[in-house]
């Protein structure tokens, strides 16, 4: 039985579909992006972020996107977590852990009646909202002909299915450590919850 989904999101820009070291696309559908090859689909279930991979491919691939990739940094990040908040308490989600990096975001929730895609999707559109609120929008001075802002996200998410008490507890250390691990501080915010 699920008892915790560990879940990653994406901040635009990220991890593109023809990323080097894989992704989960089957198809380059952005012009700006054939270029650099193929989707680079992969099948395995165990991240591949540590993968050897050419850089400076990477690097150029992100500078030819329609608009630069997102930065979650200072008071978008603040703003990020604001949202999730608002999120939480609008629907009673249990988050566990949560570490907001510049350019992803790993959470852990308790499970709930609600889909682990259906919360990703929730606390993608309340930062979204809290983003425009608060004025931080990264795409506030770009909107789309509709008027509507493009997302700060990436689509979907990546979702782990958390069985156990101790790999919850385990996949709470890992967010707890993820900062840490990146040079930065570790992160404490209010609407996190201890299991």
């Amino acid at each position: 039985m699920v008892l915790a989904y560990h879940t990653i999101l994406s901040a635009y820009g990220f991890w593109l579909l023809n990323d080097p070291r894989g992704s989960w696309s089957e198809v380059v559908r952005v012009f700006e992006l054939r270029r650099f090859g193929p989707a680079t689909k992969v099948s395995t279930r165990r991240s591949v972020a540590d993968a050897p991979h050419d850089h400076v491919q990477r690097q150029a691939a992100k500078r030819a996107l329609v608009r630069r990739p997102v930065r979650f940094t200072g008071a978008l990040a603040k703003s990020v977590a604001k949202g999730f908040g608002v999120a939480a308490v609008e629907n009673g989600y249990s988050i566990l852990a949560c570490t907001i990096l510049p350019d992803h975001v790993h959470y852990i929730a308790a499970r709930h009646v609600k889909t682990a895609e259906g919360i990703a999707a929730h606390l993608k559109a309340a930062a979204s909202r809290q983003l425009t609120v608060d004025g931080l929008h990264p795409f506030g001075a770009q909107p789309l002909p509709s008027g509507r802002l493009p997302s700060p996200w990436a689509r979907g998410a990546w979702h782990v299915f958390l069985n156990t008490e101790a790999t919850v507890t385990r996949a709470i250390r890992y967010v707890e450590e993820n900062p840490v691990k990146a040079g930065l501080p570790r992160q404490q915010w209010s609407f996190v919850r201890p299991m």
